[in-house]
This record gives C-alpha cells, structure tokens and sequence, in this order.
C-alpha cells in the first residue's frame, strides 16, 4: 500500500465534522442553527436577506405536510377509538375529559400570552409577511363554515377547520360500520405513517431553514429579538405551573375529593422522565408505575386512559400554542378579534386528537393554528430555537394530565384505593409489592 492511497482513505476534516453534525440530536441541531442564524444576521446586516431563501423553503415544506398529515392522523386518532366500544363509559369519559382539559389550556394559554404579551418588542410589522386587513366573521358565520359543502375543495384549499371536521366525521362513521371500515382504516394508517415518516424528514431540514430565517430577522431587526423570546420562555413556563399546580389541584380536589399534594408526589418520577425526555410516549411506563404504584389505581383503568392520553391528550402543547400564536401575531403587528382567539381554541383542540406522537408535533401544529387565523409561517422559525426548552415543561403537563384523567376517573368508577393513594410512596410501593390494593382485588 503506498502513502498516498494511505492518506486518501483517512476521512477528511470536514468529513469529521459532518459525521459529528449529524450525530447531533435534531433539537440541538436546531438550536446550533439558530445561534449560527443569529451570528451571521448580525455580521451581515441588511445582506443576510440573501439567506432567507433558505428559510422559506423549509416554510414552503411545512405547508406541503399539513391538510394530509392533519387529514390521515386526525382518521386514524378518531378510529383508534374503537376501544371506547368495548370499554364503553371510560373511553367516554377518557375522550371527553382529555378534549376538555385540552380546550382549557389553550385559553389559559392565550390569557397569558395576552398578559405578558410576549411580542411586543419584537415588531415586525413592517414585511410583507403581515397579513391584509379582514373583516372578522361572525360566529355564526364561524360555526356555519366549518362544515365543508365540498370535503375535496377544503382538502384543496388548505381551509383547516373544515379539513378538521370532515376528518373526524369520516373516523366515526368508519368506527360505526364495523368490519365494513376496517380495509379504509388499514389505508389511512399506512397514509399516516407515511405522513409521519415524510415530517421526520421534513424536520431534518429544520436547522437549515432556521438558520436561514433567523439571520434575516437578526439582520433586520438586530439584538432586539432575543428579549421577546426570552419572555415567551417564561411565558409558557408560568403557564404550564398554573395549569398544573392550579387546574389539576382544582380538578382532582373538585371532581374526585383528593389531596393534590399526594398526587404530586406519587407522580413525580413520571413528572421527571418527562421532563428530561420531552416524550409523552416515552413516559408512558413511568406513568405506568406511577399509577398503579403510588396513587392506587386498578390496571385495568390506567392500561386504558393512559395510552389513550399519550394519543389524544396535549394540553401542555395546546397551553404552548396559545402563548406563541399570539407571539407570533405580536411580533407581526396583527390584530386578533376574539373570532380568532375562539378558533384557536378550536383549531388546537380538535387538532389535539390525531397529533400527538408525531415527530416535531408541536412545530407541526403550531403551523396548524397559525394557518387557521392567516398568521405568518415564518413565526415558527422564531419558536424552532427554543422548541426544545419549551418542549420540556409542555410535555410535563401532557404527561400530568394524563395521570390526572387516569386517577379521576378511577376515582369514578370505584376503581382507586384511596388508602393506598393516600400513603407516603415508600408504602404505597411496598402495598404495591403485597398485592393487597383494589388494583389487584379487582382485576
């Protein structure tokens, strides 16, 4: 072997470093985008416009992915309901408690952002993105249009709302008709997962377009961005404590006649995995134990409503929604009527059934609600560099919820052993160990 082919099969420096790039995890990718964005906006000033192609591809790609992700997940979150058949009144209270805790969140969400309000400094108002002044529609006018005259012509225009119901519909009515459903259902599901997979790699190009984007706003707008994220950091973090600390209290003290103060501490290793993990579905055997170990409830609930949850349940990304939609709009200069703020709260709601366990759900439906009220796209470039630290505390209130849903309605259906509930976790962990909970007894 000679010296130079020797040389030639050693793997180069920038070889190096791209190997080491893509061993990166994407949030931190992301992250490494953003600052490199910010760094180059600010060297270039006005030049970094140049860049911004690069962003608006990755804005074009998402718009690509929404009405058929949100078409063929939304069927397939709809018709995995078939379980609420066989389990009749706890899929019933399951569904109606995650789409109400949901709706909830999203407005809490939106009176935060609305306090704080977390772009004000940032003004953008002055591009092109801004959208044209509208009159606002009814509510009525609202309610009436979100049921589609033609399901093909709402697929086609990208009319959200519409593509919303008509998807849920259709779900239902393939539940309905049994085995008659089942080869449709098996279509949807392989669309879904095609869909998935097409935003997995759809994501992959994340840290590109926000590099991108973010040195055209850093360009034009200088340092004075930073402060508005910063504020949209704390403003999704405070709302995620008063959801937690003070609706699930009101809800298990309400509902159920519990100590909050118990449930906190049996589910604060479900709380921690979820918060280091930022993966409700990677929680789920925490949340398991939890469950079953430490606040008491019967398997056969928990083995149920939890799964269930990690599906439909986000009230910690519809809380998130709330609080950037309005950043967004801020940021943007536009106005929102109170119209829009009730289709938010729709939009994110309905949307909250077929999203969950998507990769980079909360980007994907942030777009989503920014589409349904005509909100800049390129918003979401400004989100992507701190989706992470926001995706950590959204993913604790998923996961919460979820126990909370799990321990009401156990609680409901006799089905929670308030003894063992009420333990410290050391015993509750050795009950557990005895079998001797209404958990076991029951099964």
């Amino acid at each position: 072997m000679t010296k130079s082919s020797s040389v030639s099969r050693q793997p180069s420096a920038l070889g190096k470093v791209w190997r080491g790039w893509m061993s990166l995890p994407l949030w931190l990718q992301i992250l490494v985008g953003m600052i490199l964005g910010i760094a180059a906006g600010l060297a270039l000033g006005k030049d970094a416009t140049m860049l911004k192609p690069i962003g608006t591809l990755f804005v074009n790609t998402i718009k690509m992915l929404i009405v058929p992700l949100v078409f063929c997940s939304l069927i397939v979150g709809v018709t995995s309901m078939q379980d609420t058949a066989r389990m009749g009144r706890i899929g019933f209270k399951s569904f109606a408690f995650y789409l109400g805790t949901t709706s909830i969140a999203i407005t809490l969400g939106l009176a935060v952002g609305y306090v704080m309000q977390p772009g004000a400094g940032l003004s953008l108002h002055g591009v092109e993105l801004a959208q044209e002044a509208k009159a606002a529609p009814s509510v009525m006018e609202t309610l009436i249009n979100i049921v589609p005259t033609n399901p093909i012509a709402a697929l086609a225009n990208g009319d959200i709302l519409q593509v919303i119901v008509f998807a849920v519909a259709l779900g239902i009515a393939l539940v309905l008709i049994g085995d008659h459903g089942k080869p449709a259902i098996k279509v949807f599901e392989s669309l879904a997962e095609a869909m998935y997979k097409l935003t997995d790699m759809v994501m992959k190009l994340a840290p590109y377009g926000v590099f991108g984007l973010m040195a055209w706003v850093a360009g034009e707008y200088g340092m004075d961005m930073l402060l508005p994220l910063i504020k949209v950091i704390l403003a999704v973090y405070i709302g995620c404590f008063l959801h937690i600390v003070g609706f699930y209290s009101l809800v298990l003290r309400g509902l159920a006649g519990l100590n909050p103060v118990h449930f906190f501490k049996g589910i604060s290793n479900a709380m921690a995995v979820a918060f280091t993990t930022s993966s409700s579905a990677g929680t789920l055997p925490a949340s398991m134990k939890c469950a079953s170990e430490y606040l008491g409830v019967n398997k056969k609930i928990s083995s149920f409503v939890l799964p269930l949850g990690t599906t439909i349940n986000m009230d910690g990304t519809a809380l998130y929604q709330g609080v950037t939609a309005l950043f967004v709009a801020q940021a943007f200069g536009i106005d929102l009527t109170w119209v829009d703020y009730l289709t938010i709260i729709l939009t994110a709601t309905l949307a909250s059934i077929g999203t969950a366990g998507v990769p980079g759900a909360g980007l994907v439906m942030l777009t989503l609600v920014l589409t349904t009220v005509g909100l800049p796209l390129e918003g979401v470039a400004l989100i992507a560099g701190i989706d992470r630290i926001l995706d950590m505390a959204r993913t604790v209130v998923n996961v919460s919820g979820d126990l909370v849903a799990t321990t009401v309605i156990a609680k409901s259906e006799d089905e929670l052993d308030e003894v063992h509930y009420n333990a410290d976790m050391q015993e509750s962990a050795l009950i557990a160990e005895q079998n001797t909970p209404v958990t076991e007894a029951k099964a």
